[in-house]
């Protein structure tokens, strides 16, 4: 990325900084020294020192970084993205302050001029554009389950299949379309791996048929077929939406948090809270969405294990948007680990000498029933993202420009 576009038509200064040797790069143009004075008394002040100036020395070990950036913001979440902290950055202050010291001493590399910001007209027209896809899922979600109530008894299996065939495949498409573009869609080389997406299958089916090949477990099965429990899927289907709305939300406060913060421990401060509420936000639409879904299509199935999956695959999904899909992948992967293991465990204690392998999975049924599996599954895996989350997202480099 060049900054070319960043500083303007503005000429270089021709002064050499006191302390470089002759021949390096021109420093930058005076109008962005003027932008910064404290930087630039600070840099007068370490020149006088020769080589025993730590900017340089940063200054050089960093410089691509620095020749790149577009303000010093970017500079900033480099810098802490390599260790640098405020504590490091101490006698200037803080992180921003040595990123603006850095801005104004190492010139621009020549490139390609920095695109101008898109017009308003232009934001709305790629908001509905990445909203319209968000609904996408759900739409097909819904149209499928009523083509099929409103077809009961009047085609026969093969086709109603075919026909629930062409709705999953077009809600699949629907996703893959609003989790590639928009703001749900991960930096370039950090999208979900392939283990990730099969856990995430997994999760979507154990919705549909969990709660049944329980049962049909604990009674000496299984034999199916299993029950279909449309309405929690339904649900997860629609907040595809709003999940996109909330990454959207989120990243838009945490950018503006960056442009005015002035250190990484307020930078991180400011941030947890919007995170938080962001999951707070989620977590209402969610909860109201998977209501209505269960008053339409009957009332199979656990919700409470809906909304934890829902819980876990935006946090995944943000962790994932912010370049951290390792976190994500191993979330999924727990979750689906602990709900495959309910049913292996029955089955186990039918063994001889394995009675005892069952009973705690016996306990958790016999409390609070099926539904208490991915509760607990989906809800320990999320919680465990959330913890991640808050240590992962309030840092400044998270949110730079991939």
């Amino acid at each position: 990325m060049s900054r070319e576009g960043h500083q303007g038509d503005a000429a270089p200064a021709e002064e050499v900084t006191p302390g470089e040797a002759p021949g390096e790069a021109p420093a930058r143009a005076p109008e962005v020294a003027h932008a910064h004075p404290a930087a630039a008394l600070r840099k007068a002040a370490v020149g006088r020192r020769g080589t025993a100036d730590p900017v340089r020395a940063l200054m050089h070990r960093h410089r691509e970084l620095c020749e790149r950036a577009v303000d010093p913001l970017e500079i900033a979440a480099g810098l802490e993205a390599h260790g640098v902290t405020d504590r490091t950055a101490a006698r200037y202050r803080d992180v921003f302050s040595l990123a603006e010291e850095l801005f104004a001493r190492v010139p621009a590399v020549a490139g390609e001029p920095v695109a101008a910001g898109p017009a308003p007209a232009r934001d709305v027209t790629t908001r509905a554009a990445w909203s319209l896809r968000a609904l996408l899922p759900g739409a097909a979600c819904l149209a499928t389950l009523v083509a099929l109530g409103l077809t009961d008894g009047v085609l026969g299996g093969d086709a109603r299949l075919a026909l629930a065939s062409a709705g999953a495949l077009l809600a699949l498409t629907g996703l893959a379309l609003t989790l590639r573009t928009g703001p749900l869609s991960a930096r370039e080389g950090a999208g979900s791996s392939g283990a990730a997406a099969l856990g995430v299958c997994w999760l979507l089916g154990y919705v549909l048929y969990g709660d049944d090949l329980l049962h049909q477990v604990l009674s000496g099965g299984p034999e199916g077929p299993w029950t279909l429990t449309p309405a929690p899927l339904l649900g997860l289907a629609v907040a595809v939406a709003p999940a996109a709305w909330c990454a959207h939300l989120f990243a838009l406060a945490a950018h503006r948090r960056l442009h005015g913060s002035h250190a990484l421990e307020e930078f991180g401060a400011g941030v947890r809270p919007l995170l938080f509420g962001v999951v707070a936000l989620f977590a209402c639409a969610l909860a109201a969405l998977l209501c209505l879904a269960r008053l339409g299509f009957g009332t199979g199935g656990s919700p409470a294990g809906a909304a934890a999956l829902g819980m876990l695959l935006l946090l995944a999904r943000l962790l994932t948007v912010h370049g951290f899909p390792e976190p994500a992948a191993t979330g999924i992967a727990a979750a689906c680990a602990m709900e495959a293991a309910a049913p292996a465990l029955i089955l186990a204690g039918r063994l001889p000498g394995l009675h005892a392998a069952a009973r705690p999975v016996d306990a958790l049924i016999e409390a609070a029933g099926p539904g208490a599996v991915p509760v607990l599954a989906c809800g320990t895996a999320a919680f465990g993202l959330l913890i991640t989350a808050v240590l992962a997202l309030s840092r400044a480099s998270a949110h730079a420009a991939p």
